[in-house]
């Protein structure tokens, strides 16, 4: 109860990332609560990073800011235990990225199209080992949440970064993205080359519909790997293969 307070604190004084907690409502509180439920209290504000804590001449408690990265490991966590399926994951990748490509279409500048450029030269030539054509796999994906972190929909570029950190993370992706599959990179570069096109000429129409047959394509091709690489049990031990 205390925590949420402070938050709704922190929400109606409009305090900002790096502003120092009032301590005329901080010393209310305290006056108000045992001093160990107002430490459990602080701690965790922290723990889910609204708030830091600083020692010594100057410190205090300040606002801070939960990072999209640290918002998608905390969520990732809910599913540890639970994953999705390709199945789900692609259910939404097929509604939100078509939306999302159409969305960005005439609305990108150039530092980002030569960031999604340079994304694209890290799988645009022959890997030399298993180990680099993996990487590229890896590489594709990330291509996909650099166009999503320029959403200016964020809830809708959230969501879809964390959709490729589940494709990253599920132990039947990395065995799928761990085989060697040559085709698979001209594939790739074949959907994103004439993405940046339609982006470029602010093709909305022409990006949603690229982007979903792209999707449409991809969802088959894992559904269809997955099928490869079945569990085993190896001395008592679950593997993939």
């Amino acid at each position: 109860m205390i925590a949420d307070q402070m938050r709704d604190l922190i929400i109606s004084r409009d305090l900002k990332p790096g502003d120092r907690l009032p301590s005329d409502w901080l010393g209310k509180l305290e006056s108000t609560v045992a001093k160990g439920t107002m430490r459990e209290a602080m701690k965790a504000l922290e723990t889910e990073g609204l708030i830091r804590r600083r020692t010594g001449p100057g410190g205090g408690a300040f606002v801070s800011a939960l990072s999209g990265d640290q918002a998608i490991r905390l969520v990732s966590n809910l599913f540890l235990f639970r994953q999705p399926s390709i199945a789900d994951i692609y259910a939404l990748r097929k509604l939100l990225e078509p939306e999302l490509a159409a969305g960005l279409a005439g609305k990108l500048d150039e530092p980002a199209y030569a960031a999604l450029q340079a994304m694209i030269h890290l799988y645009d030539h022959e890997p030399a080992t298993a180990e680099e054509e993996f990487a590229q796999r890896l590489a594709e994906l990330d291509f996909h949440s650099l166009l999503a972190a320029h959403s200016e929909n964020a809830i809708l570029g959230f969501i879809c970064i964390f959709l490729h950190k589940l494709l990253h993370e599920l132990a039947v992706c990395r065995a799928i993205y761990d085989k060697p599959n040559p085709a698979l990179r001209e594939v790739g570069l074949r959907f994103q080359v004439p993405l940046l096109r339609f982006l470029r000429n602010n093709d909305a129409d022409g990006a949603r519909a690229l982007m979903l047959g792209h999707m449409i394509e991809a969802e088959q091709y894992m559904l269809e790997r997955a099928e490869t690489v079945r569990p085993r049990t190896v001395s008592g031990q679950s593997s993939i293969i």
